[in-house]
């Protein structure tokens, strides 16, 4: 359905990413009109510039150091190059046929008009785009988030890059620096490691990793050396120059390290300036939209999710909080969603998976002598020996009380976390989990595991 010239609408949504497209569909299926307006692709930066892209490289790199490592499991192969030309085109493919797909649910939804073009909203109930006005009875505020650099320091595009630039590489750098120890700096760390770049990671804060457990950063740290991957923690990144070949970056105390480019990956910023936010009233702190736990802003009928909520910058989370305002809109009202209840993963390899509360916030919470912790060694786990991996699952519980927190590193541990939802969602306790069975040989049997010895009757539990 197409109406460029502006109109009357239930809701207009500003922004057509996560948060924004998923609000569309599920305000359509309640039977409200919708306009979804947007500058750019329907989809927005997880499919188009982060989440899909970032994991279908990240595939290329695991096939790669597959290859590389065929020999230890008695193939014989030999990883000849990496092609990026033939890497780029297989992203690319993954994409474009998610993006088909998306168009296609969106702009043949009788209730939802599709908006190409800049918005601003300039009323309370009204976004403007090229000078058609969009007026709605709802406005959701969706407009994504950008990639973050640091006072000072100039993205060029060439030597110093974001993650969107990296995407776009047409060829394996020699040498990296990555700025940046967290979900996106380790991943694309891990990614070059395995095409066969020299990479050094530099981190502020005193970890990789530092949102996750204590113990799962720990992990890592011990896998990147071993992986030969650098890495320099504690110490602030000062400035970048650049040099005859490339970049060269100084740390706190003076300390230099040289590279052919420098990957600014610092985090990502709101994308509010600009857009009329505050002219009508709503809150912003440091560009953050401000609203209360229903994802209000407080003024009139004006919502906001996704990337510019204060809280986990995550795809999903974006998804879950547009069908939320969507319900909410649509009079459903539905449960508040629990910020910790959001699962978290971290792609690089090994893969970090992890639920609720870290150790430390538990404790912080609890006191240290009502909380206990248990971690099951993957050295015990038999699908773990057939991969090769090292690792642990984490449970931390609430002494005679519910599971607060899975925290897990190895092969494939993306794909537990959704028991681990269900775990923590539904604040089961060991001592229930430890009656399901779990398949074996399979790396969720691990949960099981972790779960039995918790609960005090341990199998194959390997301190």
């Amino acid at each position: 359905m197409s109406q460029p010239n502006g109109g009357t609408f239930d809701i207009v949504i500003l922004g057509a990413g996560s948060g924004g497209y998923a609000a569309a569909l599920r305000a359509a299926e309640l039977n409200l009109s919708v306009a979804l307006i947007d500058k750019a692709e329907l989809g927005g930066t997880c499919l188009h510039r982060g989440c899909i892209p970032t994991k279908a490289l990240l595939h290329a790199a695991e096939i790669a150091e597959q290859t590389r490592e065929a020999e230890q499991f008695g193939i014989k192969a030999e990883l000849l190059s990496i092609d990026m030309t033939g890497v780029n085109a297989y992203k690319d493919g993954v994409v474009s046929r998610l993006y088909k797909g998306l168009t296609g649910l969106l702009t043949h939804n009788k209730n939802i008009t599709v908006v190409a073009g800049e918005g601003k909203l300039v009323g309370k109930d009204t976004v403007e785009v090229a000078g058609q006005r969009y007026t709605g009875r709802n406005i959701i505020l969706a407009s994504g988030s950008y990639s973050r650099s640091l006072p000072g320091l100039e993205i060029d595009g060439k030597r110093v890059i974001t993650s969107e630039h990296a995407l776009e590489l047409d060829r394996v750098p020699a040498s990296a620096i990555v700025l940046g120890g967290g979900v996106i700096g380790v991943e694309f760390a891990s990614v070059w490691k395995s095409f066969g770049a020299d990479v050094t990671i530099l981190e502020a804060l005193p970890r990789l990793v530092a949102a996750e457990d204590e113990d799962v950063s720990k992990q890592l740290e011990r896998a990147f050396r071993k992986r030969k991957i650098n890495f320099k923690v504690g110490k602030p990144f000062e400035k970048a120059e650049h040099t005859d070949n490339g970049v060269r970056a100084t740390i706190q105390g003076g300390e230099t390290v040289e590279a052919e480019v420098l990957l600014v990956a610092v985090g990502r910023g709101p994308t509010t300036q600009g857009l009329g936010y505050e002219e009508q009233g709503v809150t912003l702190d440091r560009g953050f939209v401000i609203t209360n736990e229903r994802l209000h802003t407080g003024v009139g009928n004006i919502y906001a999710v996704g990337d510019i909520v204060p809280g986990l910058q995550l795809a999903h989370r974006g998804f879950a909080q547009g069908i939320f305002v969507a319900e909410e809109i649509a009079g459903l009202r539905p449960a508040v969603i629990d910020e910790a209840g959001i699962p978290r993963v971290t792609y690089c390899d090994p893969e970090i998976a992890s639920m609720g509360l870290t150790e430390g916030k538990a404790k912080e919470k609890y006191g240290a002598d009502k909380v206990s912790t248990y971690s099951y060694n993957l050295g015990g786990n038999g699908k773990s020996q057939i991969l090769k991996t090292q690792g642990f699952v984490k449970l931390v519980r609430l002494n005679d009380g519910p599971v607060l927190g899975v925290h897990m590193i190895g092969a494939r541990m993306s794909e537990q976390v959704g028991e681990a939802q269900l775990i923590y969602n539904w604040e089961a306790f060991p001592e229930e989990v430890a009656q399901l069975v779990h398949a074996h040989p399979t790396q969720n049997e691990a949960m099981g595991e972790a779960f039995l010895a918790l609960a005090g009757k341990p199998l194959h539990a390997h301190s």
